[in-house]
């Protein structure tokens, strides 16, 4: 078997408040194998962004990380010094954001940005390095590389932006990707180009991704697992189509419900009813139970596991074989 490349195991996220410790991340736990790309999906304030923050070591103040481990290539890097973490972040993991306007510093060229963190991680001269930075533009599909490598982030567009980002998170030559909802700010047809791109440029450079986003239809065509978040917690993990044609979660089975399918009869989406709890109201047992339409009197007192689910896995007592022996 393959080794993980990225190895989550229970990471429990904490924010102390004067009104007690809130906890954002509880018990969270999953691999990410050499080039592959995990989906980490669900609602707002699901947990999704914060696991990717955690990975790169930008948590920030109050937070902090209070139980569990993150390894990466065999070693420990969520208790590593400050700067020992810049090191990794950026040549071992590169970080794509939302929004790429606060990725790429308005001062500077796009050129001197790129430069500057190929020489911050690689032992080269400014002239290998300017070279590589016009190869990566030429890559992510920026046409005339060499003369648009001189400009200011203010003179691309929305789309062109955000594959210089793409280029900035690749400089280095990272073995992961941390891509927190790198389309969400882009129109749909110029959201399909950078997916498309993601995924070659991954591949043609063997890095494995951690796509972060709310859109199942991304997930479907971009990844090869899929993580399912609801409340700090992972609800449903496996292969990406099996969470997709055959989820195993309630929450999962709302997801892909209220996705409008283009062929057929068009009917009623399904709607989930209620919203994600506060950090400070999360229900006792399973946090899904007040908005589960399968809720039982075991998801309201106790908090299940992860439980095999056929191909994936799902944090419900509808797939505890006892339960169902009992029933």
């Amino acid at each position: 078997m393959t080794q993980a490349l990225l190895s989550v195991s229970h990471l429990r996220v904490e924010f102390p408040t004067r009104q007690g410790t809130l906890v954002a991340l509880d018990d969270v736990s999953f691999d990410i194998a050499p080039g592959e790309i995990l989906g980490v999906v669900g609602e707002s304030g699901a947990g999704k962004s914060l696991t990717g923050a955690s990975i790169i070591g930008l948590l920030d103040p109050p937070g902090r990380i209070a139980a569990g481990e993150i390894v990466f290539e065999g070693r420990r890097i969520d208790n590593l010094p400050y700067e020992e973490m810049r090191k990794v972040r950026g040549r071992s993991i590169g970080a794509i954001f939302q929004d790429p306007l606060t990725s790429l510093n308005p001062l500077y060229t796009v050129g001197r940005q790129l430069i500057e963190t190929i020489r911050t991680h690689l032992p080269v001269s400014e002239a290998e390095a300017r070279q590589r930075a016009i190869r990566l533009l030429e890559e992510t599909g920026i046409q005339a590389a060499a003369q648009r490598i001189d400009h200011y982030p203010h003179q691309f567009s929305g789309g062109m932006r955000q594959r210089v980002v793409i280029a900035l998170a690749l400089a280095a030559g990272p073995k992961l990707i941390v891509a927190d909802e790198p389309t969400t700010a882009l129109d749909v047809s110029v959201q399909a180009q950078i997916i498309s791109l993601l995924k070659r440029m991954c591949r043609e450079h063997g890095a494995a991704v951690m796509l972060v986003t709310h859109d199942m239809g991304v997930i479907a065509e971009t990844c090869d697992r899929v993580a399912v978040m609801y409340a700090g917690r992972v609800v449903e993990i496996g292969p990406v189509q099996d969470v997709i044609h055959s989820p195993a979660h309630p929450y999962t089975v709302g997801l892909m419900g209220s996705i409008p399918e283009m062929e057929g009869e068009s009917e009623r989406l399904l709607q989930i009813d209620g919203a994600m709890p506060r950090l400070n109201a999360i229900p006792k047992g399973c946090a899904f139970n007040p908005r589960c339409p399968k809720a039982f009197g075991r998801c309201r007192v106790e908090r299940p596991d992860l439980l095999d689910a056929g191909p994936t896995r799902a944090a419900c007592w509808l797939h505890d074989y006892k339960e169902r022996a009992v029933a």
